[in-house]
């Protein structure tokens, strides 16, 4: 849903762990590339905070994580607005609570075009708590891109862009021709297939070329996906759920935790 000034909605997650600034970085860019605002919202489970059941304790722990994450994050926010003046609105909002329930219910709240992830070094399935991604793919139904901090967005460079097992439905999200214009030279479409099963065509809303690459579904799949990207240098890999069911969850999963590209899961 855009915002009252026609602008797309972002909603980047983070737990404050990692390389955050790659993941608000890469979101500020997508902004720019397509017109949006940026919400940055950090959730922390209230166990990661008091070690104790002493009652002042707790409350003290509490308010020194408060200052302490507030400073933290206003720090980074007005470093972004320096580089990015108001061009793109970046706001911030962080909370302690139950981390699925409290991200559940900023996204209804927020309703937002893109929800956007760091993607984790060690188990990237495992964003915040227990497989967080997952959930988040189940609970928003619009796009959700996954970042890679070797790997992300750079609104003053062309995008080189990949598809995995792309269709007609590949580009039907409502900002595709925005970010379209900021690919550069063909687009590279990767096909993993069983057999002699049928690729489909991708359906390009502005015309561009593409190159075709086919893989045969097997054990190393992913590892000549990853080598293709890598000597095409993609920095961003777009797959539609659509197709993410047809390749199957399993490839999926591997692919957003093996590879060192930023993908981006369309609706």
């Amino acid at each position: 849903m855009k915002t009252n000034n026609n602008k797309y909605k972002i909603l980047v997650l983070s737990d404050l762990k990692g390389d955050t600034t790659s993941t608000l970085r890469s979101s500020v860019n997508l902004a720019k590339m397509i017109g949006g605002d940026v919400e940055f919202f950090h959730v922390k489970s209230p166990t990661e905070i008091v070690e104790n059941d002493n009652q002042l304790a707790a409350n003290r722990a509490v308010n020194l994580e408060f200052t302490s994450t507030n400073k933290k994050i206003k720090n980074m926010m007005n470093l972004f607005s320096k580089d990015y003046g108001t061009e793109t609105n970046i706001n911030f909002k962080f909370t302690f609570g139950n981390v699925k329930n409290e991200i559940e219910k900023r996204i209804d709240e927020v309703q937002p075009d893109i929800i956007v992830l760091g993607k984790k070094k060690v188990k990237p399935l495992k964003f915040i708590g227990d497989n967080i991604t997952q959930f988040i793919l189940k609970k928003h139904q619009g796009s959700v891109m996954i970042v890679s901090d070797k790997n992300g967005l750079d609104s003053t460079e062309e995008i080189s862009l990949g598809i995995l097992n792309g269709n007609k439905q590949s580009f039907s999200m409502d900002f595709a021709e925005s970010l379209l214009e900021n690919v550069k030279g063909p687009l590279n479409s990767f096909n993993i297939v069983k057999g002699t099963d049928a690729i489909e065509k991708v359906q390009i809303p502005t015309g561009q070329k593409v190159v075709e690459y086919v893989f045969d579904e097997n054990d190393n799949s992913i590892k000549n996906l990853s080598h293709y990207l890598l000597k095409n240098n993609i920095n961003l890999l777009c797959i539609n759920r659509e197709s993410r069911k047809r390749i199957g969850k399993s490839n999926i999963d591997q692919a957003i935790g093996k590879l060192n590209v930023s993908l981006l899961v369309a609706n």
